[in-house]
């Protein structure tokens, strides 16, 4: 598959942080493939959220610094392509959907984007209804976004976001304010756009188990540099990886290493509870064929 975003080189250093030992991105490098569910994730302060806003346009055109490098979206430099034209192509989910939405009601919400893009009446309806639908929110079209939880809020970001029909999709954390249950809700989103839809996926988020659970591809930051690139099955059977740079494997993942260790887990480590339970049952299967 094509590239659609390519990173060259890329480092980043924000006004009055000029020392190589700061910068907020190192030498970056790295390329995302139309249809790819790609997560991003490292410590605080490792670099997370300055890559996706290098990818999205607001840095360079919004935030100064000292920017090396290069970031082509569908091969246009962001450098030379205003914020305008790359929203046309990257659609841009944040932390707190509170600052992401606008209007009063939910269709008021999908309609504002459409409008300021001089939508016609008759498409706006049916990318309205066609969102809400996708997204599992229909009925929720004319609540008040105040009276929504926060895993609601969330969604209708994220439904706003698909009604402008972009390529790719970024979101920076999209789960930090959200329980276990609406973290779920919001990856199954995901998923189903990703695989459904084929868009292309960028998320950041912290939490290293749903990102296992959901992703195709992990990236892993640490002071500002991509220290491994790979999928996050090859990511759990190197627990010192993560360790090292202060994140832990999934709990499944870690219980079944230990098992391992001690000769009672006999399969690959599982990156889920239901293939730790599949991994458990063939292991213990396993040990009453050696026992016979």
């Amino acid at each position: 598959m094509k590239p659609v975003i390519t990173i060259e080189k890329l480092s980043f250093s924000y006004p009055g942080y000029s020392d190589v030992a700061t910068n907020a991105l190192q030498d970056i490098s790295l390329q995302v493939a139309a249809g790819e569910f790609v997560g991003i994730t490292g410590p605080a302060g490792a670099g997370k959220s300055t890559l996706v806003l290098c990818m999205n346009g607001i840095i360079p055109h919004f935030q100064e610094g000292d920017f090396q490098g290069k970031v082509l979206i569908n091969n246009r430099d962001t450098f030379e392509t205003t914020c305008a034209e790359l929203s046309l192509q990257i659609g841009s989910v944040f932390q707190d959907p509170e600052a992401q939405i606008v209007a009063p009601t939910v269709e008021e919400e999908l309609a504002f984007g459409l409008e300021n893009m001089a939508i016609a009446p008759a498409e706006i309806e049916r990318r309205i209804s066609e969102a809400l639908e996708l997204i599992g929110i229909a009925h929720l079209r004319l609540r008040s976004t105040d009276e929504l939880s926060g895993g609601q809020k969330q969604r209708v970001s994220i439904a706003a976001v698909i009604a402008l029909r972009p390529q790719i999709l970024i979101l920076d954390e999209p789960t930090s304010e959200l329980d276990p249950i609406g973290t779920m809700e919001v990856f199954e989103v995901l998923k189903k756009l990703n695989q459904e839809q084929h868009l292309t996926i960028v998320v950041v988020e912290q939490k290293v188990n749903i990102l296992m659970e959901y992703v195709g591809r992990l990236l892993i930051l640490k002071n500002g540099a991509l220290v491994a690139d790979k999928s996050p099955r090859e990511i759990v059977n190197q627990p010192n990886l993560l360790e090292s740079i202060g994140l832990s494997a999934p709990p499944v993942s870690q219980l079944a290493d230990r098992l391992k260790t001690a000769g009672l887990y006999t399969q690959e480590l599982p990156l889920t509870v239901d293939e730790a339970y599949d991994g458990l049952t063939k292991s213990f299967a396993f040990a009453k064929i050696e026992r016979v």
